[in-house]
């Protein structure tokens, strides 16, 4: 079989598997969205910038495209000498002035909403105490329900997740959050630079050693949302994933009593295992 029908063959072949798996193909151009708001309003901006960019790329190669065929040099033509056209190059400059402004305006209207967290919604956790982030962000206004603040610590090559409470409590790998609350992350590592990414929440956030860095997210529905590290930590990076399990109030509640029983259940095990070989050695 010839070179190039190989070749064809084969990329019929990878369009018929994106087209078979539309998941595979999801969010190709834009920033994926779905599972927080703040991931939704980072992707209506791209997709804003984007369909403007389209419009100026199809107007410009158009002219372009029209200009070539319309004014194409006949057989001992001669071209003519255009020193400047004034209204043309006044109109393109205020065209894209214009435009400038307004990709500045929309912006600057989207910006806040994505930098600062909004307010738990009123069917949130209702926790007892509300947990801030204080670095680089203003603190989450708490009308409507108060703050969830998780501690995420990168280690090669796994996530770590501790919560606040007056009883320990901490996961690995998996994340465990209310739905309708808006969630706090405080992001660093033990090790290297590692970064959490979850991509239907947005942004990634880098964990680095000795320095906090801070996300937030709040997910609407119960789902499971999975990313990984994207940041290259080592032989391992490939298995440092990550998941986020959005359940109801209710249900993390009761998650939460089970997860902190296991603690105190493993810690006064391992306790108990130590006074035995105390006793042996003696």
């Amino acid at each position: 079989m010839p070179r190039r029908l190989l070749l064809a063959a084969f990329s019929a072949a990878a369009i018929a598997i994106l087209i078979a798996a539309p998941a595979a193909f999801a969010d190709a151009f834009t920033p994926e969205s779905g599972g927080s708001q703040n991931a939704d309003d980072i992707d209506t901006l791209y997709k804003i910038t984007l369909y403007i960019g389209i419009v100026i790329f199809l107007l410009v190669w158009g002219t372009l495209i029209w200009s070539l065929v319309k004014y194409r040099a006949e057989r001992g033509g001669k071209a003519d000498q255009i020193r400047g056209n004034t209204p043309l190059e006044v109109g393109w400059t205020i065209g894209a002035a214009s435009i400038l402004v307004v990709l500045t305006v929309v912006t600057f209207l989207y910006l806040d909403d994505i930098e600062s967290p909004p307010a738990s919604g009123p069917n949130g956790l209702q926790a007892a105490q509300a947990q801030f982030a204080s670095v680089d962000q203003p603190d989450p206004p708490t009308n409507g329900g108060p703050i969830l603040r998780i501690h995420v610590n990168g280690q090669q090559y796994i996530w770590r997740y501790d919560y606040p409470g007056a009883r320990q409590l901490y996961s690995f790998e998996e994340m465990v959050v209310p739905t309708n609350t808006t969630v706090v992350l405080k992001i660093e590592a033990s090790d290297v630079i590692h970064s959490w990414w979850i991509p239907k929440f947005g942004p990634k956030a880098d964990a680095v050693p000795g320095y906090v860095n801070e996300s937030w997210f709040k997910v609407p529905n119960e789902g499971v949302y999975r990313g990984q590290c994207a940041e290259l930590c080592g032989s391992g990076h490939a298995d440092m994933r990550a998941q986020v399990t959005a359940v109801s109030p209710e249900a993390f509640k009761t998650w939460a009593e089970n997860k902190r029983d296991q603690i105190e259940q493993a810690g006064e095990a391992l306790a108990e295992q130590r006074k035995q070989r105390e006793g042996q050695g003696n």
